[in-house]
């Protein structure tokens, strides 16, 4: 799936931090193949600045990260729970469509 910046940072921030060993592993691998290599930190411009990450938007062309069927669970679940609590923002929207409409 290729995801901009900003959805690989809201993805990141979604991930639970506890749960049972095989949902560890998975969140594990998943944040590793989020997370941004020094390249991608360089060629975006990515610094930040207090709390908040700035990048170039314009040199954003996304990654492609493949996520699979367990993985894709744990963050239909995440949406959900935040949806059900009516805790969803506008950076969630673009991942609620990508996972939650896809699925249903």
């Amino acid at each position: 799936m290729l995801l901009k910046v900003l959805d690989r940072l809201t993805l990141l921030g979604l991930l639970p931090e506890k749960g049972d060993f095989l949902t560890l592993k998975i969140v594990r691998k998943l944040r590793e193949d989020l997370s941004f290599s020094e390249d991608e930190i360089q060629n975006l411009g990515i610094r930040q600045e207090e709390e908040r990450i700035y990048w170039d938007q314009f040199a954003d062309n996304g990654k492609d990260v493949q996520i699979g069927e367990k993985a894709t669970d744990i963050i239909v679940d995440s949406l959900k729970k935040l949806n059900e609590q009516k805790q969803l923002t506008p950076q969630h929207m673009n991942l609620y469509e990508s996972f939650v409409d896809k699925k249903d």
